[in-house]
């Protein structure tokens, strides 16, 4: 016995703006909450001003680095965790984000391969069974 996959078309562009609208909304909350707590963080336990805190959570969060050093030790312990977890917020926003993307891509050309593949059968005379 064949296993034979049932596709489904691509779906609408209405459908699809809906699925990244929620993809945007998640992965900006994401980073929106990880840049407050960020932030709170550096001007509570390491002593900054509130933009200087800014500047540094967003520089962290962003990939870059720290701007300002950190003497304090317990605002040593909030950079160094909050360094690891920005890099893993970062990514994991970034997947979440371009998922819709990448699935209508992948998707579009699935189908257009599945439809090439179909005429060529027909012009060749052989007939696939139908789904």
């Amino acid at each position: 016995m064949k296993f034979e996959r049932r596709h489904q078309p691509v779906a609408p562009r209405k459908v699809f703006r809906s699925r990244l609208l929620r993809s945007l909304a998640l992965g900006g909350s994401v980073l929106g909450i990880s840049l407050a707590v960020g932030v709170a963080g550096y001007h509570w336990l390491v002593g900054l001003g509130w933009l200087d805190a800014l500047l540094n959570a967003s520089m962290i969060l962003g990939g870059m680095g720290p701007v300002d050093p950190v003497a304090r030790t317990g605002g040593k312990w909030f950079a160094s965790v909050y360094a690891l977890y920005s890099g893993v917020a970062l990514l994991t926003s970034v997947g979440v984000i371009f998922a819709p993307v990448l699935h209508r891509v992948l998707h579009v050309f699935h189908a257009e391969t599945e439809e090439q593949e179909e005429k060529q059968e027909e012009r060749s005379g052989r007939t696939r069974p139908k789904r």
